[in-house]
């Protein structure tokens, strides 16, 4: 059957009554769960997933891709407007999003944040239809020699992400790297800075340190000044004279490289197992800031941060799945439910699965097509639903949203040790707030560190200790390579600045 007949059946799978019922109620739910402090799309997935026990194959995936694609792009709204995640995926989205709401502009930077979410995930899925094969073929020979090698490259961003002053930026991205090895070594499975807590064996929660470092910081920060009447935390933006999505075509059509630079990043970084959305928004959003004329304006309230995060942590939802159904490898801990809900349905991923369930595995696609746009609409509908939060009265809103946070750490593993977790990266949060310490970095440090350090390892234990493998490889030496690169450009930077100024002195 050709590419096209196979689509058309997937459609036809989908755009049945319970298929479209199912789409809306997963994308709503979803996007409650990406919005909310301490959820997630795992989260979701996790609840519903028994829900699908008695469904048919097709009804069960296309429930759980509403849920997916609602909850990672549900993330930006609570990042946006509280400059806090509601996932890892939109971290980054807060650098720039929340500017923005300080300056009146909540509406456009929705508008764009959601535009560019549905953008990314309509590119990555289309991608995903013609190349989920050909890709697959080039992922399956990254072994621990590449993903040491673009974990190390990933890392050397913190040196980009720390304008202003790179030695806090670095001591950052250390520290974040520190609290990641706490818990069982993936290794040896021997326990490393526990304490002999039992509570630390298992780390820190991904979604513990995110909410606590932006969420409960922030928190502990307008506390601080929450005694001063007359301090307005944002500004009340007007929803009159706001068309469509809140911004302008000239401002869509400037940023339409931006989108696909970060939508290929994206792509790319959720075809690599293991690494997800919590790194491509990350990056996508550094390179967008290196590349720009202007990048000491970026985490000012640029529209092109908002734009490169969504665009890729979108994007990364179609490059997950390739792993995941031509090679039955999770890219992450949300594919990796989706993993156990396809053999629960005796879909088993790999290639004979387009052989067999070609009808099943297109109706996936097109679910996700019909997804976006269910989520693109509600959203815009929601953008003044939205928008009102900011006007309930910080005394109000801030204890709710601690409760939340309180909720959703306690939910991660149903005990008190990633509440006091949360909290205790909440009070670094607030510490890295007033000595002005970047918080991405140690995000970058958590994220990327393991990554690193394991695959490091494996390649040592491959090779009885040589390190020559890891520059002999051709992807791994390219990586490394632009690794040195991206080094040297930022230990330059202050003396091209220093030179770019005395030359326009003279």
């Amino acid at each position: 059957m050709s590419v096209g007949s196979l689509i058309a059946g997937g459609f036809g799978t989908v755009l049945t009554p319970t298929g479209i019922f199912l789409m809306f109620v997963g994308v709503a739910v979803g996007i409650v769960f990406g919005a909310l402090p301490g959820l997630s799309a795992t989260m979701a997935i996790a609840l519903f997933l028994p829900v699908t026990y008695a469904m048919a194959s097709s009804d069960a995936m296309t429930l759980l891709m509403a849920l997916f694609i609602g909850a990672i792009s549900g993330g930006l709204i609570s990042a946006i407007l509280l400059r806090i995640p509601g996932t890892p995926s939109s971290v980054a989205t807060c650098f720039d999003g929340h500017p923005l709401v300080a300056k009146g502009q909540a509406a456009k930077a929705l508008g764009v944040g959601v535009v560019f979410s549905f953008l990314g995930t309509i590119f990555s899925t289309v991608l995903l239809m013609f190349l989920a094969p050909q890709i697959a073929k080039v992922a399956i020979n990254f072994g621990p020699y590449e993903f040491f090698s673009i974990a190390v490259f990933s890392l050397t961003m913190i040196a980009t992400l720390s304008s202003g002053n790179m030695v806090k930026g670095i001591t950052a991205g250390v520290l974040g790297f520190m609290f990641s090895t706490i818990g069982t070594d993936a290794i040896e499975s021997t326990q490393r800075f526990t304490f002999g807590s039992t509570n630390l064996k298992s780390g820190f929660d991904m979604l513990a340190v995110m909410v606590g470092l932006f969420a409960v910081g922030e928190i502990i920060a307008a506390a601080e000044t929450s005694h001063h009447k007359n301090e307005e935390v944002v500004t009340q933006p007007s929803m009159k004279g706001i068309k469509g999505f809140g911004f302008t075509m000239k401002e869509f059509t400037s940023q339409l490289w931006n989108a696909l630079r970060s939508g290929l990043i994206g792509m790319g970084i959720g075809i690599l197992p293991g690494i997800g959305g919590g790194t491509s928004n990350m990056l996508a959003y550094t390179v967008a800031k290196n590349s720009d004329k202007h990048p000491e304006e970026f985490g000012k309230g640029r529209i092109d941060g908002v734009v490169a995060s969504e665009t890729a942590n979108n994007a990364t939802i179609g490059g997950a799945m390739v792993p995941l159904l031509t090679l039955g490898i999770p890219g992450d801990t949300t594919t990796a439910m989706l993993l156990g809900a396809l053999t629960l349905h005796n879909l088993n991923p790999g290639p004979l699965l387009f052989e067999t369930q070609a009808s099943v595995v297109y109706g996936i696609f097109a679910a996700m097509l019909i997804s976006s746009v269910i989520m693109l609409f509600m959203e815009f509908f929601g953008l003044r639903v939205f928008v009102k939060l900011l006007s309930i009265p910080k005394y109000i809103l801030l204890p709710c949203i601690f409760v939340l946070c309180v909720i959703g750490a306690y939910n991660l593993k149903n005990n008190m040790s990633q509440v006091i977790a949360c909290i205790m990266f909440g009070v670094i949060g607030f510490a890295f707030k007033k000595f002005e310490i970047p918080s991405t970095p140690f995000i970058l440090g958590f994220i990327l560190g393991p990554l690193a350090e394991q695959n490091y390892r494996r390649g040592l234990m491959r090779t009885n200790g040589s390190f020559v493998p890891f520059l002999t490889s051709p992807i791994s030496a390219v990586f490394l390579g632009i690794a040195l690169f991206v080094i040297l450009l930022a230990a330059t930077k202050p003396l091209r600045q220093k030179r770019k100024a005395q030359k326009q002195a003279s």
